[in-house]
């Protein structure tokens, strides 16, 4: 039987792993699609749909925009949806929407006694997102878990986007770990993607966000409820 890598690192996607998506988000996207369809309703359900939102359940399509993509992504599937901003004009507006949703996002568990443990175990920790790093920052400092996280990466930080290898490498360089000692833990399959480019020695894919067992199978190492499982299997 292959060994388990030994862990000293786990990089954390956000939303849907760090925080309860549908809680998190399901009014976000209706606010920002609206906003993107300058007010107009039929419009910003088209919009909607466009990146993967169903305008009437707001269930979310696995690895479609909403689940996967950073700003500049979201803009451009809206304009080509429809919506009447110049990308120039909407990044700004949905990054700043964003940031607000920060202030509102529900964590799927109770995350700073879960990060203190692990920091405690003397594991490092770090968050990438697709999402801005304003963003990110804002709920790490909400939830209390900012001074156990080594490092943040958004889609505007400077490593890149998933599911390219940066955020990971990043991540490397500035806790002086090796790939093969960092567990990717996220949601989507542009995590695991991004964990697989980078050469990540565990890719841990998590059900508490918009991927399925079945679209995560393929991509992980192994699949958990949720992060409060990951302490059983680092163990």
């Amino acid at each position: 039987m292959q060994q388990k890598p030994k862990i000293a690192g786990i990089l954390f996607d956000k939303d849907g792993t760090l925080l309860d998506f549908d809680a998190s988000w399901g009014p976000v996207n209706r606010k920002v699609a609206l906003m993107a369809a300058d007010g107009d309703q039929p419009l910003a359900d088209r919009l909607l749909t466009a990146c993967g939102m169903d305008p009437v359940t707001g269930a979310i399509v696995p690895d479609s925009l909403f689940a996967s993509a950073n700003t500049v992504e979201i803009a451009e599937g809206m304009i080509d949806a429809g919506s009447p901003f110049t990308l120039q004009g909407l990044v700004p507006k949905i990054d700043d929407c964003f940031a607000e949703a920060a202030q509102l996002s529900v964590p799927v568990t109770e995350l700073k006694p879960l990060f203190a443990r692990l920091h405690g175990k003397g594991i490092r920790l770090g968050i990438a997102s697709s999402d801005n790093e304003r963003s990110i920052r804002v709920a790490a400092e909400r939830f209390g878990i900012l001074p156990y996280v080594d490092f943040v990466a958004g889609y505007d930080s400077g490593h890149g986007k998933k599911p390219e290898a940066g955020m990971v490498l990043g991540f490397c360089a500035a806790t002086g770990l090796a790939p093969s000692e960092v567990a990717v833990v996220g949601d989507n399959n542009h995590d695991l993607h991004m964990g697989h480019n980078a050469g990540a020695g565990l890719k841990i894919g998590v059900l508490s966000g918009t991927g399925s067992r079945e679209t995560l199978a393929l991509h992980s190492d192994m699949i958990l409820a949720d992060i409060t499982e990951l302490e059983a299997v680092l163990n």
